[in-house]
């Protein structure tokens, strides 16, 4: 049931790993003089100026590999994580236990302080515990859907006429009005459905790894250049979803169109008044399969009658309207008042069980802490593992505790702990081998992880790219002017199959990927903990607003 890699594959891997380093002692007891002896120092010109050399300690990158490649636990924490604690939706329920399984894996392996420490308000949790819809006329056939999140059930089986009201506008639901009682609601357009031609998986190739190394120049948009028209109502969804709940209608169904289509619904989000203690009044909204909800629509259109069945049972959790996030640590020595982070999110969407987005990272993250762990490698700095929640909501948890720890990005007021982490380390692009890092613009780090990477080669690290890139937890950290940085990783199916669709389950994991990816990572965090001095710095952003004290 459980998947792990074959021996060989990861036999395979620690060969090709070792290639590029010496044959080092594994023992916890290796002397001063043992350990300055194989540690390597790298030479990372910058600009063409020689910077002074980056240690490089070839002896634990040794042992880490050898811990990794060879006693992985990876698979086996992304299998809980997924087939047995997914999907894991925050404040749900299921989020909640998979928690409490992985504070005590962590606990397990040796990980000190594991806890999880509440923010909020994030509202009520949410879960589906029954999920039926079949077209019952003109022909009978079970429809891929799946329900959007946050939304409510149908009191039980029901069956009901599907009309089409592709309400885009005020004036539309003005057109509609008293004619939509008992029915099922199709709001979006017959959807085109292309060939693949090209395979929805891939690696990067050189040239594509090249080109992310190039600095990216903005030009900016210049002179005299106006936008083109006003911005949409960001409300008008909900609207349309309160006329149709006043209206008397049963439910609405939408394409879940956006992933390469073929059977794959990509479950978007809800307004976050859906997890209000007091929400608006709604109607069951469908996210159906592209493919059938254009069956569905060609029918309508062609004035045949379309009657479906619908069994929707959705539950709200309203316990608590508070989330969390998971830390747990491992202390440091001389300088454990300083502090290196890692981590991921720890929440998915609820169409599959959320492996790529984000057990993938939860799982790397863990095996590394598990890696310094089991390896015994000393750690000048306290490393501590964040696993978020509410980052696909908008970063939530990772934006609660860098503003409670660290400084609000508002008024770049900064706590004393601001001045004592050395950095922090995301993953969160899926499945994909670890290719390089996105340097965030921090062009002063260069010299740093040129040398800390160049032992990864063989397992194909090779890239530091300036571009900044968004939208996961490291964001929160550089927003406060701290150093945090993503992973550049293969896309594989991410962006065109898996990521938040129903096709996000275990079996789209690769493991010698993540493998690989959890070594990369511990190595990066034992270099950052053990370094003479934190991690270079940007210069601080400005306080997006201007303090009213």
């Amino acid at each position: 049931m459980k998947s792990t890699l074959p021996a060989a594959s990861a036999a395979a891997l620690l060969v090709l790993a070792a290639a590029v380093v010496p044959h080092a002692q594994t023992s916890t007891g290796q002397s001063a003089v043992q350990r300055e002896r194989s540690a390597a120092t790298v030479s990372a010109p910058l600009d063409g100026v020689a910077t002074r050399p980056e240690p490089v300690d070839l002896a634990a990158i040794q042992r880490i590999k050898d811990e990794g490649l060879q006693r992985s636990q990876v698979m086996d924490t992304a299998w809980y994580l997924t087939d047995v604690h997914g999907p894991r939706l925050t404040n749900s329920p299921r989020i909640r236990s998979a928690a409490a399984w992985a504070s005590k894996r962590l606990s397990d392996w040796g990980i000190s302080n594991v806890r999880q420490e509440s923010w909020g308000p994030f509202g009520r949790g949410w879960s589906n515990e029954k999920f039926t819809a079949t077209i019952v006329g003109p022909q009978s056939f079970p429809l891929i859907a799946f329900p959007r999140a946050w939304t409510p059930g149908t009191d039980g089986p029901v069956t009901a006429e599907v009309v089409a009201a592709p309400i885009r506008t005020d004036q539309d639901m003005t057109a509609w009005s008293g004619k939509l009682k008992g029915k099922v609601v199709l709001l979006g357009n017959i959807t085109e459905v292309r060939a693949l031609f090209t395979p929805l998986g891939r690696r990067f190739t050189p040239q594509e790894l090249m080109d992310l190394e190039a600095q990216p120049v903005n030009a900016g948009r210049g002179r005299g250049v106006r936008g083109g028209g006003p911005p949409p109502d960001p409300n008008f969804t909900q609207r349309v979803m309160q006329f149709l709940a006043k209206e008397g209608a049963v439910a609405s169904l939408e394409p879940a169109t956006g992933r390469s289509d073929h059977g794959a619904i990509l479950v978007t989000n809800a307004p976050a008044s859906y997890r209000d203690a007091n929400p608006p009044a709604l109607v069951a909204q469908i996210m159906v399969a592209t493919e059938h909800y254009n069956r569905i629509a060609r029918l309508v259109e062609q004035k045949l009658p379309v009657q479906i069945e619908l069994n929707v049972e959705d539950r709200f959790h309203g316990e608590t309207l508070d989330s969390f996030t998971l830390l747990g640590e491992l202390p440091g020595t001389d300088r454990a008042d300083e502090v290196v982070m890692l981590g991921a999110h720890f929440d998915s969407w609820h169409a599959g069980t959320g492996a790529t987005d984000n057990a993938a990272g939860s799982a790397v993250m863990m095996e590394a802490m598990r890696i310094l762990k089991a390896t015994g490698l000393r750690l000048r700095r306290t490393v501590r593992l964040a696993l978020w929640t509410g980052e696909e909501q908008g970063l939530l948890g990772s934006r609660a505790y860098t503003k409670q720890q660290f400084g609000d990005p508002e008024t770049m007021t900064l706590k004393p702990a601001h001045a004592r982490l050395a950095g922090y380390f995301n993953m969160d692009n899926g499945s994909g081998a670890i290719r390089g890092v996105y340097l965030q613009g921090n062009d002063a780090v260069r010299p740093v992880f040129s040398a800390w990477l160049e032992p990864f080669r063989a397992l194909g690290m090779t890239t530091l790219s300036m571009r900044s890139v968004g939208a996961t937890d490291h964001v929160a950290f550089d927003q406060v002017g701290l150093p945090g940085f993503q992973f550049i990783q293969d896309p594989l199916e991410y962006g065109t199959h898996s990521h938040h669709t129903n096709m996000d389950v275990y079996d789209r994991l690769q493991g010698e990927d993540l493998m690989k990816n959890a070594v990369i990572v511990a190595s990066f965090v034992y270099h950052a903990a053990n370094r003479d001095g934190l991690l270079p710095r940007k210069a601080l952003p400005p306080a997006r607003r201007t303090s009213t004290q």
